[in-house]
């Protein structure tokens, strides 16, 4: 099993950015596919972004495309999501999570290992 930890939530302004890292412990993560999710207060959990095993091929929802880069680094067990441009409907807990495989997926039941989450807050 593997451990996930995030970090790097926190409140900003409308405009801003913010770099999430999540960080693995217990087995190596860089034969997997990593996924980013968020969670808002009343809504279902949403697929963010996802990126394969090599970090050559990445997926993005709609709604983030274009303001949201997720990247890994191999070395230090870790995944990041830069988010920029950030509005306030970005405002969730951000999950990571690890994949079955190598081969990205959006599906959250496809995903078997999870962190405890990070808040994001955008204010207006």
């Amino acid at each position: 099993q593997v451990q996930l930890v995030e970090s790097g939530g926190g409140l900003v302004q409308a405009g801003g950015s913010l770099r999430l890292s999540c960080a693995a412990s217990g087995r190596t993560v860089s034969i997997y596919a990593m996924g980013w999710f968020r969670q808002a207060p009343g809504k279902e959990r949403e697929f963010v972004a996802a990126i394969d095993w090599s970090g050559g091929t990445t997926d993005y929802a709609d709604s983030v495309k274009g303001r949201f880069t997720i990247s890994r680094s191999n070395r230090k067990n870790t995944v990041y999501l830069q988010m920029n441009s950030l509005k306030p409907e970005d405002t969730a807990v951000y999950f990571c999570a690890r994949a079955l495989g190598g081969v990205i997926t959006t599906t959250p039941d496809r995903y078997v290992d999870w962190g405890q989450g990070t808040q994001v807050t955008v204010s207006s």
